[in-house]
């Protein structure tokens, strides 16, 4: 309603203007928002008519304020130099946006924008040789929420998954466990078996660093046929793979459903899910006959040193080897088959990487490569970048086991949810409260990583993402059992019958939330569109801040009339549809009592 409304007034003054200049061409109105919320709602500047005019921008807004008088949309004009200010009538649009919110329920927000699109969006892609850590949170957060707001526009989507379960690193792990594990298994030892995937592949660091120390406190003992290179021993396993062995391929297989289960058990902990899983290990070898075709066409070139390469001097690069001289594939030629073989399975309109900043030149020459070779959707793959995700006191490394595991995480914000509610005394009951402690960790979770917009670095405090108060997803969270606690009291005090009057919703509060309500759909698309769910995040945040400021400042359930308290609890109700319509976009769970 907002947006037609402002869009009224764009035409009005138009109009005024073609009429004020005495021509039919005129400059288009821009459209802004002042500074402050007293000052308006819409700006109008009028800068581009003053030399068609020969006055100044601000005489031109008042001649235009004097000459419209009453015949104008709904509204209040305000002056400001040489802007034409409009505070808009909000309280006189309170019944459309009830009805709107009323009739749509669940679907109040969502549109048809990208209706009849096939989007698909590839997340996560953990190794299967340790467990899922805060990095993997912050990735599977951002393609979760991105998925969600894709699918909000109407479009079908797929999330997939790439699992990178073959390589040198992962047969590190495998060796370290050959070498030191004496027939352990997470079941005699009680771990998960990512967890205890993950303790072996920090064992290999451990023992690579113990060789290198023997290597440089005696050179000799490379001598000794008993000295062991752990580095080039986890080479050869991975040679011993590639052949086929069946000793190694057992090993493998065995460790790989371990972590695999793990995994699974840390995507359900944390609401991830995928519509399809893609394997490296049947992945990486569907790329080698593209680049060769691509060589038959004459888009790369084979080098005098019978490597394939291809030249990015168009789009500002040096060349990139394809496949090495003695025919072997790397990542990228893997990745060229995948996105082929990926589209022959569900015919994507878009494809979607969420993958880290720092592989920004990888996907830079796959979409390139792609292109040569003549598949025209890939100019319809994007690349979501996404920056380092940190803790206050530093980087995170895998290998040397200072990683913040994603399940200890959780585990740690549930338990600290808990002494909250503990601590105090709400206004309900909370009936389960290990169930309502683990939605608030993940309400806190993944609010925290997606309130930064997902091309900055950002920090992760485990504490102050926890609390109550300021900009978290408890807060969010505490609001919104608020609001349905006032709900659930004025269906019990038998006073519904009373009719609707909008037009009392008239403090700045109640009008600024109004006009929240009114505009989340337009903030949906905005967030879909620029596959940013901060967007989201900070609407919601703005949203609770100010109902908290006007829950504070009025009553409510006890307002002075019957009308007026119907009106609040109507309004109540209208934001707690955009909150739980909102929470559902970003993983936020909503909580009816906390």
């Amino acid at each position: 309603m907002l947006s037609r409304l402002k869009n009224e007034w764009k035409e009005f003054l138009e109009n005024s203007l073609r009429e004020y200049l005495g021509s039919n061409e005129i400059a288009p109105l821009s459209m802004g928002v002042p500074p402050k919320r007293e000052m308006g709602d819409v700006a109008f500047p009028m800068f581009p008519y003053s030399k068609a005019a020969k006055k100044s921008p601000k005489d031109i807004a008042e001649d235009l304020y004097k000459k419209m008088g009453e015949n104008h949309p709904m509204g209040e004009v305000i002056l400001a130099g040489p802007y034409f200010n409009v505070k808009l009538d909000i309280s006189a649009l309170s019944s459309s946006i009830l009805k709107e919110v009323e009739e749509k329920g669940e679907e109040y927000g969502k549109s048809e924008r990208l209706k009849g699109k096939k989007a698909m969006v590839e997340f996560s892609c953990p190794n299967t040789n340790k467990p899922l850590h805060l990095g993997h949170m912050r990735n599977d957060s951002i393609g979760e929420s991105v998925s969600a707001l894709i699918k909000s526009q109407g479009a079908d989507v797929m999330k997939v998954n790439l699992i990178n379960n073959r390589g040198v690193h992962i047969c590190k792990s495998m060796l370290a466990y050959k070498t030191f594990g004496n027939g352990e298994t997470p079941e005699s030892t009680g771990e998960k078996g990512d967890h205890f995937v993950g303790r072996y592949y920090v064992r290999f660091a451990q023992w690579e660093k113990e060789a290198e120390e023997e290597k440089k406190n005696n050179p000799d003992c490379v001598n000794n046929p008993d000295w062991v290179d752990p580095g080039e021993k986890a080479q050869a396993m991975l040679r011993a793979w590639e052949n086929g062995d069946e000793e190694v391929r057992a090993l493998w297989q065995k460790m790989n459903n371990w972590t695999l289960q793990g995994l699974e058990e840390s995507y359900k902990n944390m609401g991830i899910s995928f519509d399809k899983y893609y394997y490296e290990s049947e992945t990486y070898k569907f790329g080698k006959d593209e680049v060769l075709k691509g060589l038959e066409k004459g888009v790369f070139q084979k080098e005098e040193d019978g490597s394939v390469q291809v030249d990015l001097a168009p789009i500002g690069l040096d060349k990139k080897v394809l496949l090495r001289k003695d025919g072997t594939s790397l990542y990228m030629t893997q990745d060229i088959g995948t996105a082929i073989r990926r589209h022959e399975d569900w015919p994507f309109d878009s494809l979607i990487y969420v993958v880290a900043s720092e592989q920004k030149y990888h996907f830079t020459v796959l979409f390139y490569c792609l292109g040569l070779l003549g598949y025209t959707w890939a100019k319809e793959l994007h690349h979501l970048s996404y920056g380092m995700v940190n803790l206050p006191d530093g980087k995170m490394k895998s290998r040397e086991g200072t990683v913040v595991d994603a399940d200890d995480l959780l585990e740690e914000l549930t338990m600290l949810a808990k002494a909250e509610i503990e601590s105090k005394n709400r206004e309900d009951a909370v009936d389960d409260v290990n169930e309502t402690s683990r939605k608030i960790a993940l309400g806190a979770l993944n609010y925290y990583l997606l309130q930064v917009s997902p091309t900055k670095d950002m920090v992760f405090n485990p504490k102050e993402s926890i609390s109550f108060n300021g900009n978290t997803g408890p807060y969010l969270q505490y609001t919104g059992a608020r609001i349905s606690s006032i709900l659930r009291k004025y269906e019990e005090s038998g006073e519904k019958d009373v009719p609707f009057m909008g037009e009392l919703l008239s403090n700045d509060d109640e009008k600024e939330l109004l006009k929240l309500v009114d505009t989340f759909p337009e903030i949906v698309e905005k967030a879909a569109m620029n596959y940013d769910p901060s967007i989201i995040a900070g609407f919601l945040y703005d949203l609770t801040k100010t109902f908290s400021h006007y829950y504070h400042d009025n009553r409510i359930l006890n307002a002075e009339t019957k009308e007026l308290v119907k009106a609040r609890v109507m309004l109540c109700y209208m934001i707690s549809v955009v909150m739980k319509n909102g929470f559902a976009l970003i993983g936020v769970p909503f909580l009816e009592a906390m």
